[in-house]
């Protein structure tokens, strides 16, 4: 059950609006949950676990949280009791969140921009988290970011940052020009003239946050789809290559083909995909 705390009034100046609507982007978060759920990488939750014990407060800060799937996986990993503080741009994302959150936790919601948040406003938090969300900032978002984590003097657990590797089976001669294309599209510069950072944030993150005088784990936690997960797999290569199209127009012929093939193949249990991904955990020493 959630507690009774208000939703903070959205600011004047939210980060920019998800491009998706909140039913299209809450479906896509429930798709591919339970594969992040698998592939979040445990070794750092029971370290997590280790370095909360015997430390007084009872908060999370979980930024980007989108439907609340982190706090699904994490709050029966960690010591009670919690209270977590949700953070996203979008309020119904939020809302959703809410109402999903584990037996005895707590929660409340936040529509803010996180890259302006300080460590003052995250001054309470025993834990600081965020998963999947690294690679939509620039050097100077994450800098701010690492900053005010630093600052609020907690462990931080970031996890599912992408990496930059696709490997899909069987192979096809057209992988490599798409992933290619797909990692340019994610260190794209923007129409408002952000460069996002992409398959480099969590490197960029980990050495931000040793620069301020943290300890910085980092281990894989890679997405690995089968047949089990073909639905998932069917969703995600459509978004994997129509970036890589946006970004690369000759490949719009090519791609057209290529996608039915593989579509096919995820269809029929033989399309295995491995995304890699990272996770990192920082704590002072």
């Amino acid at each position: 059950m959630t507690g009774p705390f208000p939703a903070d009034p959205v600011p004047a100046d939210p980060f920019p609006a998800d491009p998706f609507p909140t039913a299209a982007f809450a479906s896509w978060l429930a798709l591919r949950e339970p594969a992040d759920a698998a592939a979040r990488a445990p070794e750092l939750a029971e370290r997590v676990r280790g370095l909360l014990a015997g430390r007084s407060g009872s908060q999370v800060h979980d930024l980007g949280s989108g439907t609340g799937s982190m706090a699904r996986w994490l709050a029966p990993r960690i010591p009670g009791p919690q209270h977590w503080i949700l953070y996203d741009r979008d309020p119904g994302l939020l809302a959703r969140a809410r109402t999903g959150m584990p037996a005895a936790v707590t929660a409340e919601t936040r529509v803010r921009d996180i890259t302006r948040l300080t460590s003052d406003d995250l001054g309470e938090a025993a834990l600081i988290t965020a998963s999947a969300l690294l690679d939509m900032f620039t050097a100077e978002e994450i800098e701010r970011i690492a900053g005010a984590c630093a600052g609020a003097g907690c462990p931080v657990l970031f996890t599912l940052s992408v990496t930059g590797h696709v490997e899909l089976t069987p192979p096809d001669p057209l992988d490599p020009r798409i992933a290619e294309a797909f990692d340019a599209h994610q260190r794209r510069t923007t129409a408002d003239g952000r460069t996002l950072l992409g398959p480099d944030a969590a490197a960029f993150t980990a050495e931000a946050l040793r620069g301020r005088g943290l300890r910085v784990w980092e281990r894989p936690s890679p997405w690995r789809l089968g047949p089990g997960e073909a639905a998932l797999t069917a969703e995600w290569f459509r978004g994997w290559v129509g970036a890589a199209a946006e970004q690369d127009p000759g490949l719009a012929g090519p791609a057209e083909a290529y996608t039915a093939r593989r579509l096919a193949e995820a269809a029929a249990g033989r399309l295995g995909v491995v995304v890699a991904h990272t996770d990192l955990l920082a704590a002072v020493e």
